[in-house]
């Protein structure tokens, strides 16, 4: 006969509440449990498994990812689950990749002059994105993104760039096709315009090490996930 346990003796062993465990239980992501006589749930080592693997897996693949995988699990769907981790893990795996080359590229980071100093009076977003190499909608891009805040007209609200302005593009032209995540890059672009590639270096070598912890994360769920497959008898 499989052991029962209470909603407290899990709750106990995963370090979460009770709430915790019937919220789960909502989501759909945890087989129902039956019912005792006095109509508390009664646990077994299958919900463990389900509850461990949640728990465990929530910090390496995040809520949505993880849910999505034990419904895979409990429709009996193991390779589909594990198809979806293996792109989460491979999604993960760019990430490394861009932030080692944003790393290499700000470890040799020549930070470009003031273009066209001659200029004393701003320009239009043409003659902007003339000068850096980029396109207009570039520029509209990144100032919705909030990389950039140019200048405007007094009398026609037209965009205005200076020569500091340039400079920023360059360095978010330079940035844009190795930096990861674009919080990452309003980070790093703030930090290098500063005069600080020291900080921007910093910025990334934090960004990286958050990488390595995720990876870490990532396995520790991957084990769990496959202990719960061997639970419920989808793998020996």
């Amino acid at each position: 006969m499989q052991r029962t346990y209470k909603p407290i003796e899990i709750a106990r062993a995963l370090n979460l509440s009770t709430s915790a465990l019937r919220h789960y239980e909502s989501w759909g992501v945890v087989p129902a449990p039956e019912r005792g006589a006095n109509g508390y749930r009664l646990y077994t080592d299958i919900h463990l498994a389900y509850f461990r693997c949640l728990r465990t897996m929530f910090a390496g693949f995040g809520v949505a990812v993880t849910c999505e995988v034990l419904r895979h699990i409990q429709a009996g769907e193991m390779n589909a689950a594990f198809w979806l981790v293996n792109k989460e893990q491979a999604l993960l795996q760019q990430d490394k990749q861009a932030a080692d080359q944003t790393m290499e590229l700000l470890r040799r980071l020549e930070l470009p002059a003031v273009a066209d100093t001659k200029k004393k009076q701003p320009i239009s977003i043409g003659e902007a994105a003339a000068i850096a190499g980029v396109t207009t909608s570039a520029l509209r891009h990144w100032e919705k993104e909030e990389l950039l805040t140019p200048l405007r007209g007094s009398d026609n609200g037209y965009r205005l760039y200076t020569p500091l302005h340039i400079r920023q593009i360059l360095i978010i032209r330079t940035l844009r096709s190795t930096v990861y995540l674009l919080r990452n890059l309003k980070d790093i672009v703030h930090a290098v315009e500063h005069q600080s590639v020291e900080q921007a270096v910093k910025l990334t070598e934090t960004a990286i090490q958050g990488i390595h912890a995720r990876i870490r994360n990532q396995f520790q769920g991957v084990h769990q996930l496959v202990e719960l497959c061997r639970a419920v008898k989808l793998m020996e």
